[in-house]
């Protein structure tokens, strides 16, 4: 046989980080004693402030552990036909792989693969 076959896994993986866990008990409790204390509350009012305070922190959990990350997207328009040039070490002028290009800050820079050397990559001047 040629081709290679994967064999798709029977059982579904399911990635649940264990804090979204841990937080999501923490918000049932919370929210569990705050309906507590606010229904004791007929009793004492004193225990309404806790149930506030109870019902609360159990919603600032919760946003945090279902907010959602922020995803930014770069798009660049070209003017014109672009062509790739060698990236070169300025220490040794050995060839650098695009693979070692890496953005930090908004800046890229690349790793000389032989003798270690970190750059900033700027694009020269065509004139």
């Amino acid at each position: 046989m040629k081709g290679k076959v994967k064999l798709l896994d029977a059982t579904p993986h399911i990635n649940v980080k264990i804090i979204t866990v841990l937080g999501a008990i923490a918000v049932a409790v919370l929210f569990f004693f705050g309906l507590i204390f606010a229904i004791a509350a007929a009793y004492n009012p004193l225990r309404l402030l806790t149930s506030a305070v109870l019902l609360i922190t159990g919603i600032v959990i919760a946003y945090y552990i279902t907010r959602k990350p922020k995803t930014v997207i770069h798009q660049l328009e070209l003017s014109g036909q672009m062509k790739a040039a060698a990236l070169k070490c300025p220490n040794c002028s050995a060839s650098v792989d695009a693979t070692q290009i890496k953005i930090v800050q908004g800046v890229p820079y690349a790793t000389c693969a032989y003798c270690g050397n970190t750059f900033e990559i700027t694009e020269e001047p065509k004139w």
